[in-house]
């Protein structure tokens, strides 16, 4: 993972800057989706802790053939106008590391008794002493809001930058870019 790309969000008068990430960021994951191969991941460098933003620019990560190829995809139609995309270029010597991970928040008690009910057979009462609603868990982590292609529904994808390492950890990314242990290098 030795190069990198940057893709800023362009200031429009019609569109904050969340709702041009969130489009942004799921075009970047229908990508990945299609033509990824585990070997792209994606960071923040605008994040703040204590913020639920995610800033304006997006970075890729990865070498330099695998950043070219996804770029010649067609994955940023309708996205162009309101962009700016610098790179691929070198990582900075010194850089350091940081696994930028996707944290999934229980917030939705009635789903999981739903699904223990299903699971177990146990009846609604049982379900319901078992996973009580003050189990609904609320993360304070940025977030992209994203629709389900499956369902329609929309959801929050948290995400989490993890404390900058020295080392670099290899490994593989998700569909979204990201990975629980696998680091990007972070400037």
């Amino acid at each position: 993972m030795d190069h990198y790309l940057e893709i800023r969000l362009l200031p429009d008068p019609e569109f904050p800057a969340t709702t041009l990430m969130n489009a942004l960021f799921s075009k970047f994951h229908r990508g990945l989706a299609s033509h990824g191969k585990g070997t792209i991941g994606v960071s923040f460098p605008d994040v703040k802790d204590g913020h639920r933003g995610l800033g304006s620019r997006l970075r890729l990560h990865g070498s330099a053939a695998d950043l070219r190829d996804f770029m010649g995809a067609d994955w940023l139609t309708g996205m162009r106008d309101h962009l700016a995309i610098d790179g691929p270029a070198p990582v900075p010597a010194g850089a350091r590391h940081r696994v930028v991970r996707r944290v999934q928040a229980h917030s939705n008690p009635e789903r999981e008794r739903r699904r223990l009910i299903a699971r177990k057979g146990i009846s609604p009462d049982e379900a319901r002493a078992a996973i009580p609603d003050s189990r609904a868990e609320q993360l304070d982590l940025p977030f992209i809001l994203l629709n389900s292609r499956s369902t329609g529904q929309q959801f929050r994808l948290f995400v989490e930058h993890l404390p900058v390492e020295d080392e670099a950890r290899k490994g593989c990314f998700g569909s979204y870019g990201l990975s629980p242990a696998t680091t990007v290098p972070w400037f």
